[in-house]
């Protein structure tokens, strides 16, 4: 029996990981309950390395929280989490212009100041949950002044960093066209702004229409400036991840617009990223390629987790929204890779990344040279293919 072959099933099965496994995970061992925020420097095992915190992965559990709240149910636990989280974030030290940092030590202090733009990208996505959740209105103003000053800074290409990725000279990334389109999508539905709307869907625009070459059936993770192709090896590389998540994003912007021949692009594009991505050797997307004429290499052999998350949730919806098979066929694919390699059972949680062929091996390092851990793309993958479940089983 495949997993896609009864979905009330899988529902259930992604109910049980979610609240029986990975929540109760974060619950027990990476909540800061005496300064706020989350853990995430930490072993699979649970143990605390540090309690130094990356802003964009506190912004990013924000949203976590505040969305099992919104998504699952309005659990009192949940809830005080996120307002912990919120508390947090809302204290601790910014950039000059209200920037968000990088990194702050336990209690907010600045360690990395403002050297990537996707920490206010999460910004705005964590606030716009939470205001969903609590109707916080200071959450949705934090929102909104972050969205003024990140169009500012857009503008002047140079002027914003990009950590942990490097934007090469006289390129643009993908990746931000990618973030700013859904957390400008959900910020101006929520606030009910046409005009943040509209920015998120300038960005959904660019990602199709610049970034992809459906000559080569790619997405290249860089463009020029002018949105030409850049010179190898940066205008080579594509993160299928990255598509494979853009494209959901995209799938939601392009419903809600009632735009179908943008939604068949989206679908496409998704498609040539599990065929470009997919390890045929030994299974699982790896985490970025070089494309040289029609001959895709892999550039790191470990397989993230994150990537294969996202196909979970791009999968489910793709076949809600076409009910084409061969979303079922890369579901399945993708499901039974994952839970055969990526789940840790003795502990709850999942590997953050394994070896190429699916083996456990140890994280590595990151500042501080401590393993890091989120609470984001597995617990937001299982919320979201339980709302799919629910659809494509009419309980939703």
């Amino acid at each position: 029996m495949r997993p896609s072959d009864d979905f009330s099933a899988l529902k259930d099965f992604f109910l049980k990981e979610l609240l029986d496994n990975s929540i109760p995970w974060w619950m027990e061992h990476a909540i800061d309950r005496d300064n706020g925020g989350v853990c995430t420097f930490i072993e699979d095992d649970g143990t605390v390395l540090s309690t130094d915190k990356y802003m964009w992965s506190q912004l990013r559990a924000l949203y976590t929280w505040s969305a099992l709240c919104n998504r699952i149910e309005p659990r009192a636990e949940w809830l005080d989490v996120a307002s912990s989280i919120y508390e947090f974030v809302q204290r601790a030290e910014r950039g000059p212009g209200g920037e968000w940092a990088y990194v702050v030590d336990k209690d907010g202090r600045i360690i990395e100041g403002a050297n990537s733009i996707y920490s206010d990208g999460f910004a705005i996505m964590g606030m716009t949950e939470y205001a969903r959740a609590t109707g916080n209105q200071q959450a949705v103003d934090t929102a909104l002044q972050t969205y003024e000053s990140v169009v500012e800074r857009l503008e002047r290409p140079g002027s914003y960093g990009t950590e942990p990725y490097v934007i090469p000279e006289g390129g643009k990334a993908h990746g931000i066209s990618m973030i700013f389109s859904t957390v400008y999508h959900a910020l101006g539905a929520y606030a009910t702004d046409v005009e943040i709307l509209r920015a998120g869907h300038e960005h959904a625009e660019m990602i199709l229409d610049i970034y992809r070459r459906p000559e080569r059936k790619l997405l290249p993770e860089y463009a020029a400036l002018d949105g030409s192709e850049l010179d190898a090896p940066e205008g080579k590389m594509v993160i299928p991840g990255h598509v494979i998540e853009s494209m959901w994003f995209g799938l939601h912007i392009w419903r809600d617009r009632g735009e179908p021949d943008r939604i068949s692009q989206a679908l496409e594009c998704l498609r040539w990223h599990l065929e470009a991505g997919w390890d045929e050797e030994c299974g699982g997307i790896f985490s970025s390629i070089l494309t040289e004429g029609q001959d895709p290499k892999r550039v790191e052999a470990n397989k993230l987790m994150w990537p294969q998350t996202e196909a979970l949730y791009a999968l489910l919806l793709a076949y809600e929204m076409s009910g084409e098979q061969w979303c079922l066929d890369w579901y399945d694919r993708v499901h039974e890779w994952a839970w055969t390699h990526l789940p840790v059972p003795e502990y709850g949680e999942w590997h953050r990344q394994v070896a190429r062929d699916g083996s456990a091996l140890p994280d590595p390092p990151t500042p501080g040279n401590h393993p890091r851990k989120e609470p984001f793309h597995l617990p937001r993958s299982l919320m979201m293919c339980i709302d799919v479940l629910r659809r494509l089983t009419g309980k939703g």
